[in-house]
């Protein structure tokens, strides 16, 4: 293949569609080196600009990287959002990786006036508020900071959430099964505090989630996270449209 200059597509654009075929045709895989930018330039006759735009369009979407001194490489696939009502835990390993979490916070605290208005309940109702750095396969992927109405769950502060789901133990511990939720997620800027626990430069973009689950209709948990972007995505089946729409 090579590029078309009758093509309305930009050069760069057609070369960002030529190496991602040709990452498949070698079957390269994560942390496999591509060819330089030299060597792209003079394989389909472009600048070296046109090129290095190429490379730009790619590691800003995270399907590459580069190393300093060293050259460009293959990035580890984005993990799919789950939009769905599902641990985290559950999910990793539906997607074969192994989760993990490391406890940050746990304390029982009054809830705050958002708080305790997203939850339902009285402000300054004690809530257990606990915040976890979760990992798949020991990588860090997200900071997670949940609330839950601590008279629905009288001692879950003796239970290890680094080792067990939080779902897991409000379902097998509190006969707490979660039926229904309400998600947003949107673009945001990482602080330094989470930054370092995400392995992040300050200032990286991430995606936000906010997430209120239900039991039996009543608001079991409002949970705060922080997505690497650079390792999420957004994925969503589309309904077909209906007749008249």
């Amino acid at each position: 293949m090579s590029i078309d200059p009758t093509n309305p597509q930009p050069k760069y654009v057609q070369l960002r569609d030529l190496l991602l075929d040709h990452i498949a045709d070698e079957g390269l895989g994560v942390d496999d080196p591509v060819p330089s930018e030299r060597e792209l330039g003079a394989g389909y006759g472009l600048s070296r600009m046109t090129v290095r735009q190429t490379i730009d369009m790619l590691v800003s979407e995270g399907r590459l990287y580069r190393v300093p001194g060293k050259g460009t490489f293959v990035a580890r696939p984005k993990i799919a959002m789950s939009l769905e009502l599902a641990s985290y835990s559950a999910d990793m390993r539906a997607r074969g990786f192994e989760p993990g979490a490391r406890e940050l916070i746990r304390q029982v605290t009054p809830a705050s006036g958002h708080t305790a208005h997203m939850l339902d309940i009285e402000p300054e109702t004690l809530v257990h508020h606990i915040e976890r750095l979760r990992t798949a396969d020991d990588e860090p992927m997200a900071v997670e900071r949940s609330n839950i109405p601590a008279g629905l769950v009288p001692g879950l502060e003796i239970f290890d959430l680094a080792e067990r789901s939080l779902y897991e133990v409000l379902e097998n511990e509190f006969d707490i099964l979660l039926d229904a939720g309400e998600q947003t997620v949107e673009a945001g800027i990482c602080d330094s505090a989470d930054s370092r626990l995400l392995g992040l430069p300050a200032g990286s973009p991430v995606l936000v989630m906010q997430r209120r689950s239900f039991s039996k209709g009543q608001c079991v948990e409002l949970a705060l996270s922080t997505y690497r972007a650079d390792r999420y995505q957004l994925h969503s089946r589309l309904d077909p449209r209906r007749h008249g729409d």
